[in-house]
């Protein structure tokens, strides 16, 4: 076996352990999370995130629902509990329109403003308390993935979720 054979197979080893460091802390049982999920809006799991939230890991599952919506629940990696549902609309849903007094420019602006970068996505959200919200995700400068709420009622924005990495197309 010639020398060059052997350092590709061995370079895996070396720098494997620190490219999925960032991992470790994503142990959790994300069968709890999946399970609760579906439970709770039965339908099929179209991506599934992993993201630090306020330090802490959580799994971000998104749900084509049974019921025809598009559901966003969140579940702490660490005891597999559900912490967050959110739902998805279209920019011209009437539940978001008629409650939203921030135009998507401003909500934008404010996000960026805190977090220069690039948008990725941008998404139409009813939270669970029927309140509404604009999402973004924004790719930093660093390389960094952001997602970031602003409250299209009162304009404020919200801690950033960072994504570990994403399972999936949504």
């Amino acid at each position: 076996m010639n020398k060059k054979m052997i350092i590709a197979l061995l370079a895996p080893l070396f720098f494997a352990p620190a490219a999925y460091a960032q991992f470790e802390h994503h142990k959790g049982p994300v069968d709890s999370c999946v399970k609760s999920a579906l439970d709770a809006h039965p339908g099929d799991i179209v991506s599934m995130r992993a993201e630090i939230e306020d330090g802490k890991p959580q799994y971000e599952l998104d749900i084509h629902g049974k019921d025809g919506k598009h559901w966003e629940v969140e579940c702490d990696a660490a005891s597999g509990k559900i912490t967050e549902t959110e739902r998805e609309v279209a920019a011209d849903d009437p539940e978001f329109t008629s409650k939203a007094k921030v135009r998507l420019d401003a909500a934008l602006k404010t996000a960026l403003d805190k977090y220069p970068g690039s948008v990725m996505k941008i998404e139409y959200e009813i939270e669970a308390d029927g309140g509404v919200a604009y999402e973004f995700d924004i790719k930093t400068a660093d390389g960094k993935l952001l997602e970031v709420e602003v409250d299209a009622i009162n304009g404020k924005l919200s801690d950033p979720e960072e994504v570990v990495y994403q399972i999936g197309l949504d």
